[in-house]
């Protein structure tokens, strides 16, 4: 599984690079697929041809001999490989060669009284390694009873992996996953130092062929917004809006992700939150 052995090392930035290499169809880039491909995607030739680079030079990348490529190389790469923002900055952090400093956790009286200032709305805070650190009444009961550590386990990746619970808390549990396998990627690269957040993933990895199907799919996300689908054991099936926040970092610090949901107002959804708000169960 590359990057779960050597996270931010040159065999992460070559595996990151196979995995999007193999997802390109020949035809999205003017070449004529064939019957008889062995590879998935394109060949490691192609897509050097295609960026402009010697198949030698793109060869070592893949295989980690070749580390901290020009700006001009990976401004290619991203285009040929046609990386989404979240990937491009993954791939920059991979290819930086300068990890950052393992973060320090902080949850801050202002942060703790704007969730508390949010009762209507359901709320949680996660930090880099998905540990959630701080929550709301209404976002510890919609997300299966954070406040109650015997109810379900306070990091959400082990929860989603490891708990079959959270199949039913998340009907697109599939989706959720991927969410969560592509933010401790994302976290493994930029602090390769945590040991941690290494000790998870390797568990995550010994524990669940769902979490090593889907590392090794070389998922990326970032934490951004849209719509969830939820369901509480009393509520039911809930479609809420949610948007993520991000904590800003003091100096030597860590910053923080703070996920709050809520509904269109006169929905049944508004309705079901008003009713766990005033009467949780």
């Amino acid at each position: 599984m590359d990057g779960v052995r050597g996270l931010g090392d040159g065999k992460a930035l070559g595996g990151f690079l196979r995995a999007r290499r193999e997802r390109v169809a020949p035809e999205r880039v003017g070449l004529t697929g064939g019957g008889r491909r062995r590879v998935r995607g394109l060949r490691r030739e192609e897509l050097a041809q295609l960026a402009g680079i010697s198949v030698d030079y793109y060869v070592r990348l893949e295989q980690g001999r070749a580390t901290q490529p020009s700006p001009e190389v990976l401004d290619a790469l991203a285009r040929v490989l046609g990386l989404d923002p979240a990937e491009r900055r993954h791939l920059d952090t991979l290819a930086s060669g300068r990890p950052e400093p393992t973060p320090r956790l902080r949850v801050g009286p202002v942060l703790l009284r704007a969730l508390e200032a949010m009762a209507g709305l359901p709320a949680f805070v996660t930090d880099h390694r998905l540990d959630v650190v701080a929550w709301n009444g209404l976002g510890a009961e919609l997300m299966g009873g954070l406040a109650d550590p015997g109810r379900r386990d306070r990091n959400n990746a082990r929860f989603l992996f490891l708990d079959p619970a959270s199949r039913a808390l998340h009907p697109e549990w599939e989706e959720r996953a991927a969410e969560a396998v592509g933010q401790l990627r994302v976290a493994a690269a930029r602090y390769p130092a945590d040991t941690e957040l290494a000790a998870l993933i390797a568990r995550l990895a010994a524990d669940s062929g769902d979490f090593r199907r889907i590392w090794d799919s070389g998922e990326v996300v970032m934490c951004a917004a849209g719509r969830k689908r939820l369901r509480h054991r009393a509520a039911g099936l809930l479609d809420l809006d949610y948007e993520t926040l991000h904590v800003p970092a003091a100096p030597g610090e860590s910053g923080l992700v703070m996920h709050v949901f809520s509904a269109r107002a006169g929905s049944r959804e508004a309705a079901a939150l008003e009713q766990l708000a005033t009467a949780p169960v």
